[in-house]
């Protein structure tokens, strides 16, 4: 018998290592060398040849110009805020990986959606994590017509593979890709091999026979993908569900896709019947105030192709601390501190001895810098005491010189924020649109202190 051997593999980047180190050599990321047990004498062909096969025949060299250029024919779940994020439905071989927190409704949207396709195509449904009964059960509670939908309680990849030969799905979904193992492989299931290698064969499979595969992946405390990089790099599309799970709100997001926008978000209630789309989600994310309150304000922000609109919460406060606290929910805590110096450089106003906090009301996060003339305007409404005029709308970054910049597609903001009853907008002097906005008064801006001065006069 061959001899065991033992080694250790990065989670992050599967970089191999013959010892245990706190740190990965090649990645430098800490406390994610993990134990693998080999066997010694088996090279990595030996143990699993059928991996290494191409994902695709081999094709004759072609010219770029040759290549005839088609659009990739897609369709629906049935569940249009899914649709969306999928940048118009799945495609035929495409492989799609979606995460998220345990009991965020990654399975119950996934069984939604194949309870919608089982009606026109074929599906098959894999659970790795719960029995058959369970699904049933949820099913039933769901109130899903699933008669027509595939089920498979197994987390062994042959036979897995086996039976998507036999049934030719149109769709497949693996729940989770964590708890499938491959025979070729000795280590457990959920290490960084098994998941490399099944993810590569599910993958393999879903280009060569033209399958949809959907697979859902667990997530680490840090909220990223649990596993080797490699899994997001292998897939054509990643999703991530975001939001509280005590909350009622879902939000998925896409963050690749080979076949459309990225940064597309998509908004889901939690109801008994499952998750539903929201077909106005700028009302989830702006708190209903009979009066105007000091330190909110509305900004638009636009996720992919759909500008949203989002009220930023400001709350400063007198420190009583060495040190002034700065706190930032669902905004990017460094670019506050960067904001609070260049409101003092060029607005002359001075928060160093005030705790600030801000707050994206709805659980929603904003990455783009659209959103830091917003974060100025909330603070200053607090610091101030006093509310700003009602039905304002802003967006535009702020620079260090304390310029306000563009951004981008601020047409389409406007046009959100005039629909749905907004009045007055402070905008980037570069984003004024060529055509007036009916009932819309745009006030543009070019620096921070201009904003303030202009500001006051609609008071």
């Amino acid at each position: 018998m061959a001899k065991p051997r033992t080694s250790f593999v990065c989670s992050d980047c599967g970089s191999v290592a013959s010892r245990w180190t706190g740190q990965c050599a090649d990645c430098k990321a800490w406390n994610t060398m993990t134990e693998q047990v080999e066997t010694a004498g088996l090279n990595r062909m030996s143990q699993a040849p059928h991996m290494h096969k191409s994902l695709a025949q081999t094709a004759p060299v072609l010219s770029l110009a040759d290549i005839e250029a088609i659009d990739v024919p897609r369709f629906g779940t049935g569940i249009d805020e899914f649709d969306r994020v999928l940048g118009g439905g799945l495609v035929a071989g495409g492989v799609v990986l979606i995460g998220g927190d345990p009991g965020i409704g990654k399975s119950t949207l996934l069984l939604q959606a194949l309870a919608n396709l089982a009606a026109a195509r074929s599906t098959l449904y894999v659970s790795g994590e719960e029995s058959g009964a369970q699904i049933a059960l949820r099913a039933r509670r769901l109130q899903v017509e699933a008669k027509d939908l595939k089920l498979q309680a197994e987390i062994q990849l042959e036979k897995i593979l086996g039976t998507i030969a036999d049934l030719k799905p149109d769709v497949a979904v693996i729940d989770s890709i964590q708890t499938l193992y491959s025979d070729a492989l000795t280590s457990a299931p959920g290490s960084v091999s098994q998941v490399r290698e099944c993810a590569a064969q599910l993958t393999r499979v879903a280009k060569q026979t033209g399958v949809t595969i959907i697979l859902v992946g667990h997530v680490t405390k840090e909220g990223a993908l649990a596993g080797p990089r490699v899994l997001e790099h292998i897939v054509d599309t990643v999703l991530y569900f975001e939001g509280d799970t005590q909350s009622s709100f879902r939000l998925v997001r896409a963050i690749k896709n080979r076949f459309g926008a990225v940064n597309e978000l998509g908004v889901f209630a939690m109801t008994e019947k499952g998750l539903k789309g929201v077909s106005n989600p700028s009302a989830l994310f702006l708190s209903q105030h009979d009066n105007q309150v000091p330190g909110s304000c509305v900004m638009v922000t636009q996720e992919g192709t759909r500008p949203l609109l989002v009220e930023v919460q400001a709350l400063v406060d007198a420190s009583h601390l060495p040190n002034a606290r700065r706190l930032s929910v669902g905004l990017e805590q460094n670019r506050l501190a960067m904001l609070l110096a260049v409101l003092h450089r060029h607005a002359g106003i001075a928060a160093f001895d005030q705790d600030v906090f801000i707050n994206a009301v709805g659980g929603v996060k904003i990455t783009e810098p659209a959103a830091d003339l917003a974060v100025l305007l909330a603070i200053n409404s607090s610091m101030r005491n006093k509310p700003l005029p009602r039905g304002l709308v802003v967006f535009g970054e702020v620079g260090l010189a304390g310029e306000i910049r563009p951004a981008p597609r601020g047409q389409e903001r406007l046009r959100e924020a005039a629909k749905l009853g907004f009045s007055v907008a402070v905008i980037p002097k570069a984003n004024v649109p060529k055509q007036k906005i009916e009932g819309m008064n745009i006030v543009a801006v070019e620096r921070i202190d201009e904003a303030f001065s202009k500001l006051r006069e609609l008071d």
